[in-house]
């Protein structure tokens, strides 16, 4: 049950709104206001964020309004990924969550009205609005009456207007478009509440003349910062927005209220946290909780069972399988029916058995979820790729059926540098990624007490389903000596130059990080040395791939399997560079090109050779962090080695050259790979 306030007599629905407006009036008034790839609802702009249209902002809901969405499709479609599901229970203490499920769209771009009955359910946020011509401030009602969105096939011409502005000065009135006022309330704990203007330019106070002030935003033409100017002109109130800028400025704001503005609902008891001044357009405003994986076979018989009785639960209702436990060939023709994989129903009785007991068994007990969950390591997601990258391919284009995954062994050129131990072509891969929720102001990464910080997804603090999305596309895999490796690291670990990088790290976490998780050993988020390595080692390889793979380097992505042995975990030392995407431009074959032995050879060596000049040497060659600098990075920068947010997993940190080619100076006896420039 939700433990939320929240008015379920107004219901977030922009299609049944629409289509009622339809009924109602001559002149239908359509609920699309814009479009985005799923891509970005995921990274960019997913529930709780704000997205920025041509002439106002919207907040995509959250997930229980997107039920109305998925209730106008029978069997709402899902993506089957047993190993992510998995991972989003455990971290999300929910095994109530039982399918990924991909974001409502419209099947079609063309002028067709197939599909328009779907999409994403969001609401104009914030909902203080300014008028352009006279600076008028009010919320949303005051201009109503203005909106137009009546084209079907314009949704960007959507808009508010003041549909009286007199101008600045008076005159004749007329129409002028309104925009976001652009200043909001946030706190640590990712609640998200409009900026109190009427409270703030009378201090707390009330407005002393009437009970419904005329208020205004007035623009300042220069200066940094909060720059605009509020103020009453029912009662002469001013007062400016940078008051309430920075430390200062916090201690005059209002409590937080503990709005969750995309579930529509404010916490029973507001939160205890302050608050802070946020612009709608600023970058930690919205953080992304996502896991991802590749799809790959689990090589564990008793791994495989459990994607097995995962396929079984998501295809066979519970129900059935308890009727037809004991009656097998019936069992067989319902997953038959409901579309099991060949090599479920092809299995014999004892076989068939075991996995019906396993889909039927009941949930892991609470205590040993949270035991699991506070040993979490993201490296758990990697090492299964990495188990199964080990093995080399039976025959060219090797693929598994069962997760389309396409493999090709390739020798390793004589040419290629030494430390290059192993490639391999993947022609065809699909990555999932789901989201889980999202943070404001401090990163996900930068967060440790997850289930405080993470704010949900929907009223009901147990979901069952989140958001997902299904990338296909190509790659190269290389692979690094592991016992060139393991010596390089020692040397590492012992050098001037890594233990600058850590306390370079302490500092950035000791100022950066959360203030609601400074528990947190600064080394437990500080890749090791390999990990500095193969991540500068990729970046290289994304810049020289894409001068000759046809694809953008934006275009491409890192996946980095670099960790020492621990437990039963082998070590690793190898970088997946790939391209993927929601339809075939994922797979055009131009990245699996280069991975033939003699073109990938040149295409490593002038990688690592690009690697020992910079434009901005010897500045970034000679790059280390002191005190009082906290940077992630040495000798890297924008011009060598820093790659675009799109390809890179770290945020472009945690590199150095240094430690991959020889560069002039205190270290060149560091770098992994022997190359003159």
């Amino acid at each position: 049950m939700s433990d939320l306030l929240y008015d379920p007599s107004h219901p977030v629905d922009p299609l049944g709104d629409g289509e009622q407006l339809a009924k109602d009036t001559a002149k239908r008034n359509y609920a699309k206001v814009g479009s985005a790839r799923p891509s970005s609802l995921l990274y960019t702009y997913g529930p709780g964020s704000i997205i920025d249209l041509p002439h106002f902002t919207i907040m995509p809901t959250g997930l229980d309004d997107w039920e109305r969405i998925l209730q106008r499709r029978d069997n709402p479609p899902t993506i089957h990924a047993p190993r992510l599901l998995e991972e989003v229970q455990l971290m999300m203490r929910c095994r109530q969550v039982a399918a990924l499920r991909p974001f409502p769209h419209q099947a079609t771009t063309s002028f067709s009205r197939e599909g328009t009955d779907i999409g994403v359910p969001a609401r104009v946020f914030p909902q203080w609005m300014r008028c352009t011509g006279c600076d008028r401030l009010a919320q949303i009602g005051a201009f109503l009456s203005g909106y137009r969105n009546t084209h079907p096939y314009r949704p960007d011409e959507a808009v508010f207007e003041h549909a009286e502005c007199t101008g600045r000065r008076g005159g004749k009135k007329r129409r002028q478009p309104c925009v976001p006022a652009r200043y909001l309330l946030a706190c640590t704990d990712g609640h998200l509440d409009e900026f109190p203007y009427d409270w703030w330019v009378h201090r707390g106070d009330g407005c002393t003349a009437v009970h419904t002030p005329v208020l205004k935003m007035v623009e300042r033409p220069a200066g940094k910062g909060a720059t605009a100017v509020i103020v009453c002109e029912s009662c002469g109130a001013r007062r400016t927005m940078s008051e309430a800028q920075g430390t200062d400025g916090r201690n005059k704001l209002p409590q937080c209220r503990g709005r969750l503005a995309h579930l529509d609902a404010f916490l029973p008891d507001g939160c205890a946290q302050e608050t802070r001044l946020m612009l709608v357009g600023a970058s930690n405003l919205w953080f992304a909780a996502v896991l991802s994986i590749i799809d790959m076979p689990r090589l564990d018989a008793a791994e495989q069972a459990k994607d097995d009785a995962a396929h079984l639960r998501s295809k066979v209702a519970e129900e059935k399988l308890v009727k037809y436990r004991d009656d097998l060939d019936m069992l067989r023709d319902l997953m038959e029916t409901a579309g099991c994989p060949d090599g479920l129903t092809d299995l014999d009785d004892t076989q068939l058995a075991a996995i019906v007991a396993l889909a039927l068994a009941p949930p892991e007990s609470e205590a040993a979820r949270n035991e699991r969950q506070q040993h979490w390591d993201p490296v758990n997601l990697l090492v299964p790729e990495w188990r199964y990258l080990q093995r080399d391919p039976i025959d060219e284009r090797h693929e598994n059926m069962a997760s389309g995954l396409t493999v090709s062994p390739r020798r390793v050129d004589e040419q290629m540098v030494a430390g290059v131990s192993r490639v391999l072509a993947v022609d065809r891969l699909r990555k999932v990624n789901a989201l889980l929720g999202f943070t404001r102001i401090d990163d996900f990464d930068r967060i440790n007490d997850v289930q405080t910080r993470l704010v949900r997804l929907t009223r009901d603090d147990r979901p069952t389903w989140v958001p997902a999305t299904e990338d296909r596309g190509e790659g190269v895999f290389c692979q690094l000596d592991e016992d060139a490796v393991a010596d390089w690291e020692q040397r590492v670990r012992e050098s001037d130059l890594w233990e600058a990088h850590k306390a370079a790290q302490r500092r950035n976490f000791e100022r950066r990080f959360s203030e609601t998780a400074k528990q947190v050993d600064p080394e437990t988020r500080l890749g090791p040395p390999r990990y500095w390595l193969v991540h500068t080692f990729a970046h290289a390889l994304i810049r020289q791939m894409a001068m000759s793979s046809g694809y953008g380097s934006a275009s491409l992505t890192e996946r980095v399997y670099a960790w020492t042995a621990e437990g039963d975990r082998p070590p690793a030392a190898g970088v997946l560079i790939a391209t993927t995407a929601s339809d075939s431009d994922g797979t055009l074959g131009g990245l699996v090109a280069l991975s033939e032995p003699q073109r990938l050879a040149g295409i490593v060596t002038d990688a690592l050779r690009g690697l020992t000049r910079c434009s901005s040497d010897p500045v970034c060659a000679r790059r280390v962090p002191k005190a009082p600098e906290d940077f992630l990075h040495g000798a890297a920068c924008h011009c060598c080695v820093m790659a675009s947010e799109t390809s890179c997993e770290r945020a472009n940190r945690f590199l150095d050259r240094r430690f991959v080619v020889p560069l002039p100076g205190d270290w060149a006896d560091l770098a992994f790979f022997d190359i003159a420039p």
